[in-house]
């Protein structure tokens, strides 16, 4: 956890001139999609439609021409490396940021995290053999007050899934709300208190 920063030092223009559009992660699918994945999921959500599990009925019946991921199965799911096996050089990794929690490495005054929304978009379909990527921007940072924290800092980030033609299939919105503890707060008024103090003639 980075150290802590008072609100009154928290440059709000400052954060979002740094990190309001920047990339804080990628990832690349190390497989292609995959049928049995699919049906393997499908059966676990009894999910019974063919144009997911029945490759002959969605090629001559589907409006896509062959199967096709539910939006059940969120694509993150083949558009990750995955944690096996694991990459042997560091090189390949060199322009893949990690994504560093849930505040996406954006400096804040608190270090409490609540998800306030996700929204999913699917304007096109991902078929088997796609291969995917996903990147992740950071579209919006503000201060809104809270009933807890009047200082609370709302992150929004959206993740696009590509798929090998560098079309959009898929696109991923949150909202992250981060603010101080009851604890935090009271240090943090104490502090300004002792600066006002300080400040008087």
């Amino acid at each position: 956890m980075s150290e802590h920063i008072h609100p009154d030092d928290y440059d709000l223009d400052a954060v979002r001139e740094q990190w309001v559009g920047k990339v804080v992660s990628r990832s690349v699918g190390r497989y292609p999609v995959e049928y049995d994945p699919i049906r393997r999921h499908c059966h676990m959500t009894g999910d019974t439609n063919p144009l997911f599990i029945d490759p002959e009925f969605a090629r001559e019946t589907g409006p896509h021409g062959d199967v096709v991921v539910p939006p059940s199965l969120l694509p993150t799911y083949f558009a990750s490396a995955g944690p096996w096996p694991r990459r042997r050089r560091a090189e390949d990794d060199e322009a893949t940021p990690k994504r560093p929690g849930f505040t996406l490495g954006i400096p804040t005054p608190g270090d409490r995290g609540i998800n306030m929304t996700t929204e999913w978009e699917f304007p096109r379909p991902i078929r088997v053999g796609d291969v995917l990527r996903s990147e992740q921007v950071v579209t919006d940072v503000f201060m809104k007050s809270i009933k807890l924290d009047d200082k609370a800092v709302w992150i929004v980030s959206e993740m696009t899934f590509f798929n090998q033609h560098e079309q959009t299939v898929a696109l991923w919105r949150n909202t992250t709300l981060v603010h101080r503890s009851p604890k935090q707060i009271e240090a943090d008024a104490a502090r300004s208190h002792q600066r006002n103090k300080g400040q008087k003639p």
